[in-house]
């Protein structure tokens, strides 16, 4: 039986950045992939839909070129130019990480790994053919689609009709329809990207806004910019039925249908646990998600649980930090997991992008917030670069602390100002303090230090 210091289950972001941090802390490490290394995120998810949307947001200028002052005659997507590139790109990516478990000496071996049980020697696991050992588990096994009982649906998906979010960021055709089943940040991307291609796009989505969790009012904005770029919205609307060429939903207690080429069901993802064999070794979950504590500890002692499996924040950048965090409670270094300043982003063509409380969080908790909403065009750079824009940047301010607890952005390039945003909130400074950093002219950047000002 080989034994190693810790054996990790799952090559995602929470997998292989463990497995970096550990190796490189000197733990003899151990990393399991059934599929290829960077898991959902790096294959089948966050690199893979931004190479498309970047394709799109580059169609998206041609389009508006005019606007500009720039003339562009004859301009089209080749869709299976673009899948070439994506695929490039993620192999780029995947080689790299590849690279770096070599460089870190991890071993990695891409089979389905089980747990058996716990023995004298440690966590025993199998790969179907060896048994290996560790004094220590990390559970990052991620997440899968939702695929809800409807009628027809699993047939769909296995016909090839109904897509996830896998299969659709392989198509080379695109289909003259797309009905989108969901309105959360997966759904509004694919929606956006093939929008822009030349589908004909139908969102239905159960509630009665998109987006999710997102701010109220960024949720308005995005979905008046969808609506405005031609994307059809079916807003708290239960689909009942998936056919061979169309979608049937319920509204206002009346029965509808749409016609779909094809169908991408974005109705959420949940954690995969299923037959790893935690239940060998008695580790907790909560509706289908590992517990884990602020060192990202289960309740057995040696066994943690890091990203989309835990199903805290289910982000690729919050698997990286949670993993980092279980990484040094393993090797004795002082460091505990928080959440209250993970910024979320969608990347679509305005971008929106969040860190914190919103008006409403913050009311629950019991929290005093003043809210400061100011408009992107105050930028300098925003108002030349963004012919038309309708983005807003909103704050959310404890009264009783006067310390920045929410930021809300809807913009360009709002993806790469958030983290800002986020420091903001993570070092706790006052808002007094704040208006003193320095902001750099003209950047998209500087609404946010417009909207500190505007607090008073």
């Amino acid at each position: 039986m080989d034994e190693y210091d810790l054996i990790i289950l799952g090559g995602g972001p929470a997998g292989y950045f463990a497995a970096e941090r550990a190796a490189h802390g000197g733990l003899k490490t151990l990393l399991f992939e059934k599929r290829a290394l960077g898991g959902v995120c790096l294959n089948e998810g966050c690199i893979p839909s931004k190479a498309l949307l970047n394709s799109a947001k580059i169609l998206d200028y041609a389009k508006h070129a005019s606007s500009y002052g720039v003339n562009v005659e004859g301009y089209s997507i080749d869709q299976s130019a673009v899948i070439a590139r994506k695929n490039k790109v993620v192999k780029a990516l995947v080689s790299g990480v590849g690279m770096q478990m070599k460089k870190e000496k991890v071993t990695v071996i891409n089979k389905t790994a089980v747990i058996t049980g716990k023995t004298a020697d440690g966590f025993s696991v199998t790969d179907g053919e060896n048994t290996y050992a560790a004094d220590k588990l990390l559970i990052a096994t991620g997440s899968v689609p939702v695929i809800p009982p409807i009628p027809g649906l699993r047939e769909g998906v296995e016909s090839g009709f109904c897509l996830t979010n896998r299969e659709i960021l392989d198509l080379t055709e695109i289909p003259e329809s797309l009905v989108v089943i969901g309105g959360g940040v997966i759904g509004l991307e694919m929606a956006s990207y093939f929008n822009s291609v030349g589908s004909k796009v139908t969102v239905i989505e159960m509630l009665d806004k998109i987006a999710g969790p997102t701010e109220s009012e960024i949720s308005t904005l995005l979905l008046k910019n969808y609506k405005k770029s031609g994307v059809d919205f079916k807003l708290s609307c239960k689909v009942t039925a998936v056919g061979t060429d169309s979608v049937t939903y319920e509204e206002n207690g009346e029965s509808r249908t749409v016609p779909a080429s094809k169908v991408l069901v974005a109705i959420g993802r949940k954690p995969f646990t299923d037959g790893i064999g935690i239940d060998k070794i008695g580790v907790y979950t909560e509706r289908g998600a590992i517990v884990t504590d602020e060192h990202l500890r289960t309740n057995v002692p040696g066994v943690y649980a890091a990203g989309d499996v835990n199903g805290k924040v289910m982000l690729a950048h919050t698997a990286y930090r949670e993993s980092e965090v279980a990484v040094n409670h393993m090797l004795g270094k002082r460091d505990v997991m928080r959440y209250n300043a993970i910024p979320s982003v969608i990347y679509t063509n305005p971008e929106v992008a969040s860190v914190g409380e919103t008006a409403e969080s913050a009311a629950a908790k019991g929290i005093e917030t003043k809210t400061v909403s100011v408009s992107m065009r105050m930028s300098g750079r925003y108002l030349a670069e963004t012919d038309g824009g309708n983005g807003i940047a909103k704050l959310i301010i404890d009264i009783k602390n006067n310390k920045l607890i929410g930021v809300h952005l809807i913009g360009s390039y709002t993806s790469e100002m958030i983290y800002g945003a986020a420091l903001m909130i993570e070092t706790e400074l006052d808002i007094e303090a704040l208006k003193e950093l320095v902001f750099p002219h003209p950047t998209v950047s500087e609404v946010i230090r417009e909207a500190l000002f505007a607090a008073d």
